[in-house]
């Protein structure tokens, strides 16, 4: 990161950071993907343990893995204000803090994950095989939330690029196990979809790895000495992350668990709906990829900006990542309507999944244009570093008002279970206009406190 002065430098340097940090999310989103088509292949079982086991997963790990996003802020106001001798003691901090958490679940998972799976009517096999699978996928659990802090570093010095290279080293990886272990080649033993849990651990050891070495070996992150003095533990500065973190974490899982929610609320429907419904979601998580990145490079940018006091550039940087977010919004809505069928013909040959699949992406455009709003805003505030009404406004707008009015509409309307997607895009654009204005109220908050 450094001071840019016009706007074509801005718009130059947040394209920086912005490509790497997008290539790095839809990286790690071919993971569980590749976990998915793999394991599909094994066998029908296969697939739906590894499916349900997943959906169990990410609303953990997303959430709490949030929370060690609140390096990124803290890292990016030290680099902007010339702190930089305080980077290490915090990024030390976020290390245990992130053993301590994963501790946590590992624990937690211990002991709830066989009541969870038992409250769900499945056949033994398939219950059995997500039961292997979460059990193969905590091996790597520990060294996974150590990397969200390192990457979390990575990312705040603006070096997105890094997390890049990692991203797309690991994947080659991960592919070359769920081979091994999913169908015993190279002398592995056939774990069916239980390998693909492994593969993930294994993966997420390799990634540690390399970020391990980055940090020790790799200028600048060499220059901050980050385990050169093994600090005690801070429960003070776990206190500030905390403070920044555990919001960001749940807003995230608020946002991903309602998906979870509808999929369970989807089963009184057919089949093929609740087929076209998961594929939809599916390409759309997909879409999503582009504003979230740029709400991670807002963090990032603003967060630098603030830290050295540099309040309009912060501003200007806001409001260009919620334009260019919208921008791409329009325009993968115009891609999505002309190759409807195309997309659709990705997932399935059958005809009524076909039909129905076309007519959830459809829904999926109003969907995405308000995720283009209020993605990017989200992540300007946090580069504020205000964090709690992001997390109130995800409760409302996807809890209080989205789940509500989609199950009303789609019990006592016409729409079906179109209405789902329909009460969830309401909320979601309820929470961009709000988040707007509460952007606007902390920019204008700032610039008087700076006079």
């Amino acid at each position: 990161m450094y001071p840019t002065q016009s706007l074509r430098e801005k718009i130059k340097l947040l394209f920086i950071i912005l490509y790497p940090i997008l290539i790095t999310q839809v990286g790690l989103y071919s993971m569980n993907f590749v976990d998915t088509i793999m394991s599909g292949r094994a066998g029908a079982n296969d697939l739906a343990g590894v499916a349900i086991g997943s959906s169990l997963w990410v609303p953990v790990f997303t959430g709490l893995s949030g929370i060690l996003l609140a390096i990124t802020p803290i890292v990016s106001h030290y680099i902007g204000a010339k702190q930089q001798e305080r980077v290490s003691f915090s990024v030390l901090q976020g290390i245990y803090l992130s053993i301590v958490l994963s501790l946590l679940i590992l624990v937690a998972g211990s002991l709830i994950i066989n009541p969870v799976l038992q409250l769900m009517d499945l056949n033994d096999s398939v219950r059995s095989i997500a039961k292997e699978y979460l059990i193969g996928l905590s091996f790597g659990i520990i060294p996974l939330f150590i990397y969200s802090v390192l990457r979390s570093f990575f990312d705040a010095l603006g070096e997105t690029r890094t997390t890049m290279l990692i991203t797309l080293m690991s994947l080659p990886i991960n592919v070359l196990f769920n081979y091994a272990l999913i169908f015993g080649k190279f002398g592995f033993p056939e774990l069916g979809g239980v390998g693909a849990g492994y593969a993930s651990a294994i993966t997420y050891w390799f990634i540690l790895f390399i970020s391990l070495f980055v940090v020790l070996k790799v200028r600048p992150f060499q220059g901050y000495a980050i385990f050169k003095k093994l600090h005690p533990i801070s429960l003070s500065n776990w206190k500030e992350q905390l403070k920044i973190g555990v919001p960001i974490g749940f807003s995230i899982f608020f946002e991903v668990s309602i998906f979870a929610a509808v999929t369970l609320l989807m089963s009184m429907y057919t089949t093929e709906t609740i087929a076209a419904h998961q594929a939809a979601i599916n390409f759309a998580s997909l879409l999503y990829m582009i504003p979230l990145s740029i709400s991670m490079a807002l963090t990032i940018a603003v967060g630098f900006e603030v830290g050295g006091r540099r309040l309009k550039d912060a501003k200007q940087y806001s409001y260009l990542g919620i334009a260019f977010a919208v921008g791409m919004a329009l325009l993968s809505a115009l891609c999505l309507f002309i190759f409807n069928d195309t997309v659709a013909l990705w997932y399935t040959t059958n005809e009524t999944v076909f039909d129905l699949i076309k007519v959830f992406l459809i829904y999926a455009i109003f969907f995405q244009l308000s995720d283009a709003i209020a993605a990017p805003i989200q992540g300007a505030l946090r580069g504020y570093k205000d964090v709690n009404v992001t997390l109130v406004m995800s409760l409302i707008s996807y809890w209080i008002i989205g789940l509500p009015s989609g199950y009303l509409l789609a019990k006592y309307t016409a729409f079906g279970p179109y209405g789902y997607w329909v009460g969830l895009s309401a909320g979601l654009f309820v929470a961009a206009v709000t988040l707007f204005i509460r952007l606007r109220h902390v920019q204008n908050t700032k610039v008087l406190v700076s006079k």
